[in-house]
């Protein structure tokens, strides 16, 4: 099992930033995949960066340039740096763990709001 623990999320104005992390524990297997994923209401979940355990990331094309993924693999921790945000970032952000094999494990969510 793998828990994940998201916090930083919180309001923001448009064109603010924010920070969300994802500390992992449990049992980590040290190749994996974590990522970000968010669901904005009425909508489907769907990807906004993932980052393997060797640094090799894959944004979705609505945040690239705005948002950096970055982690800590000492501290299995995910970050989530978000810049420029819009109306349209609002949604609850999810934490993602993925095995090699394929099984996965999912944060509780923070919710991101971004509103003036």
């Amino acid at each position: 099992q793998v828990q994940l623990v998201e916090s930083g999320g919180g309001l923001v104005q448009p064109g603010g930033s924010l920070r969300v992390s994802c500390a992992a524990s449990g049992s980590i297997f040290s190749i994996n995949t974590m990522g970000w994923y968010r669901q904005a209401p009425g909508k489907e979940r769907e990807l906004v960066a993932h980052i393997t355990s060797g640094s090799k990331t894959n944004y979705a094309d609505s945040v690239k340039g705005r948002f950096t993924i970055s982690r800590d693999n000492a501290k299995n921790t995910v970050y989530l740096q978000t810049n420029s945000l819009k109306p349209e970032d609002t949604a609850v952000y999810y934490c993602n763990y993925r095995h090699p094999l394929g099984y996965e494990y999912w944060g509780q969510g923070t919710q991101v709001t971004v509103s003036s």
